[in-house]
């Protein structure tokens, strides 16, 4: 094979070909990517290098389809990955990418959202007629907090215009949504002359239903909202929102803690609780979580107490000393005054401190809440850790408040707050809360819950402001912040409600 006469510029096609013939040469199990279609596994077999009538041509092939391209140069190089500038027919340029799926999972990663970022191009030229689609982009942008985890894109007519975002595969659904305000409020800052009017999400079939609900409960007069939901052949189908009415939640009865037929457990408890400062907490299902600052060692039930960090057993009489040993160790590692707060024990689950210091400074918070009851996760979610801490409580005309508890920067609060709240706020209207034996004596209305958002005043994210913005006039949300010495001292910082 022998290149046309004469000295070959920097990256030339020549210089493609022996990249090519390198990474083949290293025996790799190579793919090969044009993004937008699905990758062709590389063989001996089923492929052709050629110069051809003074172009370099590639071919490959498999048994569903053929691809021919001309090679004018190589775009990037690195471990496990080459990009080809190409020219398609009718001289469109393109790039086509030589992959090596094991060299690493970024690599790997980046090569799944080139070829999603394509398939979002189409979707919305399919369904945006008439309309161009501009910054079509999975790269990360961290000044302006967008990931690259979605593809994103502004489309265009005129001067109107949609921000757009799509979660392939691959992503993180749920969180789509978050990055897609985030796009629609950096769009509407930036592209001054334009009006954006709204924003569409694309989002796997199947996988759609959290983001739907939560587009139900934003703002309609601060955005317009599409959706749409993408199959495995490629069609995207817009979803109508009013289909996604009805939550799927379940509230228990509450129990009282702690029967009156458990007089030993009951008798033990009052024991550990008498030999060093822990906090009992009722749960609804009957049983009593037994804390220090947070952090649960024990939890006492009908029938049994269950003791332990990481290995938890059932208590007997000879083991209520070893609880009362291991509380006090706990108690004394997971001081505010610790001499190490490096220990494991310091650094554990440190929402789980900042809601024991939430519930015993619960009128900090808001002067207007009962200080008990305050139940944790009422509904209850599934699916494992949310990461954050969900409590429940009544003010003293009976109005319900969600309490969001997040020790750290979190990105997705709002929207995480936002699932807890719409749950709260479907049991509330139906006046599920008191017949199930939840906040008794207490006449509890029916009107929408207020939820609080609880954390250290240098821990919201700076994205959340943004994304509150969207959220309908019918969540009242405020965001408080405590100082950053809260595990000594609860300390309001700031109270920041909505503006609209």
């Amino acid at each position: 094979m022998k290149p046309p006469a004469g000295k070959p510029p920097r990256s030339s096609p020549e210089e493609a070909r022996l990249a090519i013939e390198r990474l083949l040469a290293a025996g790799k199990n190579l793919v090969v990517i044009e993004p937008g279609d699905q990758p062709i596994p590389l063989s001996e077999q089923n492929y052709s290098l050629a110069y051809r009538a003074g172009y370099l041509t590639f071919e490959v092939w498999n048994e569903e389809r053929n691809l021919s391209r001309r090679i004018t140069g190589i775009a990037t190089e690195t471990r496990g990955r080459l990009e080809l500038d190409i020219e398609r027919f009718g001289k469109r340029m393109g790039r086509l990418a030589l992959v090596d799926p094991t060299a690493s999972q970024d690599v790997t990663r980046r090569t799944s959202r080139l070829t999603y970022r394509e398939r979002f191009r189409r979707g919305l030229l399919r369904h945006f007629t008439g309309w161009r689609a501009v910054d079509v982009s999975t790269e990360p942008d961290l000044e302006h907090s967008l990931s690259p985890s979605y593809a994103r894109a502004l489309v265009r007519r005129g001067s109107a215009g949609w921000a757009a975002v799509g979660a392939g595969p691959e992503s993180d659904v749920d969180g789509a949504l978050t990055f897609g305000l985030i796009w629609l409020d950096y769009l509407r800052a930036r592209e001054r002359r334009l009006t954006i009017e709204g924003l569409a999400i694309f989002l796997p079939a199947g996988r759609e239903r959290a983001t739907c609900l939560r587009l139900r409960w934003l703002n309609p007069r601060a955005a317009q909202y599409a959706a749409f939901a993408h199959g495995e052949d490629g069609c995207d189908d817009r979803i109508d929102l009013a289909d996604y009415g009805n939550l799927e939640t379940h509230l228990d009865h509450c129990t009282r803690a702690v029967p009156d037929g458990s007089p030993e457990i009951h008798a033990w408890v009052s024991h550990i609780a008498g030999a060093t400062p822990i906090e009992q907490i009722p749960r609804p299902d009957g049983s009593l979580s037994l804390r220090v600052r947070g952090l649960e060692f024990a939890r006492a039930g009908e029938r049994a107490l269950i003791y332990g960090l990481e290995t938890r057993r059932e208590a007997s009489a000879s083991n209520v000393g070893e609880i009362i040993a291991l509380a006090r160790a706990i108690h004394e590692l997971r001081s505010p005054y610790a001499k190490d707060q490096r220990n494991v024990l310091y650094a554990r689950n440190a929402e789980g401190w900042l809601e024991s210091q939430v519930r015993a400074h619960i009128q900090e918070i808001d002067a207007a809440l009962e200080t008990t009851p305050v139940y944790g996760q009422v509904p209850a979610f599934t699916g494992g850790d949310r990461g954050v801490i969900d409590l429940l409580a009544s003010d003293r005309q009976g109005r319900l408040a969600v309490i969001e508890v997040k020790a750290s920067e979190d990105i997705h609060l709002p929207l995480q707050a936002l699932d807890y709240w719409m749950r709260v706020r479907w049991h509330a209207e139906r006046g599920e809360f008191g017949p199930n034996g939840y906040f008794p004596g207490l006449p509890l209305r029916t009107d929408p819950p207020r939820l609080l958002l609880v954390a250290p005043a240098l821990a919201f994210h700076p994205s959340n402001e943004a994304v509150l913005r969207y959220f309908s006039p019918e969540v009242e949300v405020e965001r408080i912040g405590v100082g950053l010495e809260w595990r000594k001292n609860l300390k309001i910082m700031f109270r920041y409600g909505l503006r609209r």
